[in-house]
């Protein structure tokens, strides 16, 4: 039986949500077309996930394990990507677009002379391979793409599918690998994270985006009522990360990060293609902006038209209230 392979991304001893997407997708596709759907897992501690993983209803879970998967390097995982499409055989391999699967989709594709999709948002199959639709020039465009051979790897989009968790008895199966320090030729001695208690962009539900509407620092505590209400994490236009308002790391566009939440709260932002190409994939986006005629408003859900700086005060109690109900 032809084998649907999702790779699953963990961090910090987590699924991410995004891989957990892609194999919901897999799964469904799987069971339409009488194939199986597995996962795999590498890292230094597989245990630790496969019990959520089993959940999620793949036929069966594929592990690599070895200390040196602690932290994401290139040359390890590419040989244990390598060794799991040796022995699974798949006809596609599917990841989520991730940072560390931008790294290593082209490395792979090329040692196993197959066919590559990148950051696609929505995908299918064929006869004979993939197809699936890919936007580009920051969104405005959504391209349609097609690979054919056996396996065809893709990348998907956070948000492009719902996670849909599916009763089954998953079984386990250890690959074999080995891999030795000398083949390192890049070694990671310390990995600096900035402390902070801030929702992770990237795996957050619920977005709160502030724009250049919120100009001082009664609109950022604002800003940061609301997300802290809602559990949600905070980005921002790149007008106020270059103003030094917010953290660049926080910046939510075409040269920051993509996200797709289940909710995306727009505060200020007018919508500038710039900003949209980062955000256009989540599944509710809510627009509050003085402006009328600012273009967010042609992709939003639901629209305010108002100053935030009195709208969000009544705002926030009305989701207190709700909240304590």
């Amino acid at each position: 039986m032809s084998t649907l392979l999702t790779y699953i991304s963990v961090n910090d001893g987590k699924i991410k949500r995004s891989s957990l997407e892609v194999l919901s997708r897999c799964n469904e596709l799987a069971e339409e077309n009488g194939l199986s759907s597995a996962a795999l897992v590498v890292s230094d501690n597989p245990s630790e996930v496969t019990d959520e993983l089993k959940k999620f209803g793949p036929t069966i879970i594929y592990t690599i394990q070895n200390p040196v998967f602690k932290n994401h390097l290139n040359t390890p995982l590419l040989k244990a990507l390598s060794a799991a499409v040796d022995h699974v055989n798949p006809r596609l391999v599917a990841f989520a677009s991730t940072e560390g699967s931008k790294d290593i989709l082209g490395a792979l594709a090329a040692s196993k002379s197959a066919a590559a999709v990148p950051d696609v948002s929505e995908f299918d199959l064929t006869d004979n391979g993939v197809k699936g639709k890919r936007p580009v020039m920051a969104s405005k465009i959504i391209s349609s793409v097609e690979a054919s051979g056996s396996p065809v790897m893709i990348s998907v989009r956070s948000g492009s599918y719902d996670v849909a968790e599916k009763a089954g008895d998953s079984k386990v199966e250890a690959i074999d690998f080995s891999f030795s320090d000398a083949d390192l030729k890049i070694t990671l001695k310390e990995i600096i994270s900035a402390s902070s208690d801030r929702v992770d962009l990237s795996e957050a539900e619920v977005v709160i985006a502030a724009g250049r509407g919120v100009k001082d620092e009664e609109g950022r505590k604002l800003i940061s009522e609301l997300a802290s209400v809602l559990n949600a994490g905070i980005g921002a236009s790149r007008a106020l990360t270059e103003a030094g308002a917010y953290d660049p790391s926080l910046q939510i566009g075409q040269t920051g990060k993509v996200v797709s939440p289940q909710l995306y709260i727009g505060v200020g932002i007018s919508g500038a293609i710039q900003h949209v190409a980062g955000m256009a994939n989540s599944k509710v986006i809510v627009a509050i902006n003085k402006d009328p005629d600012a273009p967010i408003f042609d992709i939003a859900d639901y629209g305010i038209v108002g100053d935030l700086y009195k709208v969000l005060p009544p705002f926030i109690d009305e989701l207190k209230k709700v909240k304590s109900n």
